[in-house]
């Protein structure tokens, strides 16, 4: 059996970020907009403020924090984009920048912490790995919501789990 290393494994739930969220959203454009905006029980209440939950994180908060530019100061809430196609754009654009920084990253800065200044303007550091595994999962717990939406909304969604996209990248 190979090893494997940390970056490795960092890279591939990288990629994975990128390839299931786009089969997420290719899931929800069946999804009459009625349904997909209607509040269905999520924490950000529908699959519409889920996805801008996941873009607002994304691309305003953790992403600036790892490449130390200034975050956006938003709740947690916030609608950055109304219109569900330029949306998934965004959402396509933000994850897909995730495996360039990966693969960009030293065996040092892997190893060093991430400091950050959270929301609420306390200062943090977190082991970068830590930090990074936390996107990762932060993104696959919400997914996990919407397609159960989605279940309960009677329509079909395509399998997201990480094998799927060991399967394609053998293949």
């Amino acid at each position: 059996m190979k090893a494997v290393s940390t970056k490795d494994v960092l890279a591939q739930m990288a990629r994975y970020h990128a390839w299931a969220t786009e089969g997420l959203l290719s899931s929800i454009a069946q999804i009459p907009d009625e349904p997909y905006a209607k509040p269905c029980g999520l924490f950000f209440g529908s699959i519409h403020g889920t996805l801008n939950h996941l873009l607002l994180t994304d691309s305003q908060i953790w992403f600036p924090r790892f490449k130390s530019e200034p975050i956006t100061s938003l709740p947690l809430d916030a609608e950055l984009e109304s219109d569900r196609v330029n949306l998934a754009s965004r959402l396509i654009a933000a994850t897909a920048r995730w495996p360039d920084y990966v693969a960009s990253l030293d065996e040092p800065t892997l190893a060093d912490d991430l400091r950050y200044t959270m929301t609420t303007g306390q200062p943090r550091a977190l082991p970068m790995t830590a930090a990074l595994q936390h996107v990762f999962n932060h993104a696959t717990h919400h997914r996990g919501q919407i397609t159960a939406a989605i279940s309960m909304l009677g329509f079909e969604f395509q399998p997201l789990d990480l094998p799927y996209l060991v399967f394609s990248e053998l293949a």
